[in-house]
């Protein structure tokens, strides 16, 4: 795996709250399907519902569970690169949280949590291009 973070997801209560809370401090994001993006350097900073977060990373419900609405998302060139990765994790000591497979961007992902239960997403999106460097650049959705 390589020593870098793809994107910070949130998981907030209030995505519109969010939203113009980061946009008062001058940050400018994008919304798409109730999920805000926004460009952060070489890496995008997300906001989304906390319990759709939640779910997305395979756990039924939030509470309780000491999930802290943060995901820290890896992406890779390929499904086949998820794959290895996620395999690669469960030696390391992780625990499979959301097994890899199809998601609804038309992309491929799965997560795990390391030894102190902070979750990863590692995913393979065609639509947020990789940098040779593996930088991150969020597209623009108005142009799609």
């Amino acid at each position: 795996m390589e020593q870098r973070v793809s994107l910070i997801t949130l998981g907030v209560a209030d995505l519109g709250r969010s939203r113009t809370f980061y946009e008062s401090l001058g940050w400018r994001g994008q919304e798409v399907e109730e999920t805000v993006f926004i460009q952060a350097g070489g890496l995008g900073l997300v906001l989304w519902g906390r319990e759709k977060l939640a779910r997305d990373c395979g756990l039924d419900n939030a509470r309780g569970t000491g999930f802290g609405g943060i995901v820290l998302a890896h992406n890779v060139r390929s499904a086949k690169d998820v794959d290895a990765l996620l395999a690669g994790a469960r030696e390391a000591g992780a625990t499979l949280t959301k097994p890899a497979g199809p998601t609804s961007y038309g992309g491929y992902a799965g997560c795990f949590a390391d030894p102190d239960g902070h979750l990863w997403e590692i995913a393979h999106n065609p639509g947020f291009p990789l940098a040779e460097d593996g930088s991150l650049t969020i597209p623009d959705f108005g142009s799609l």
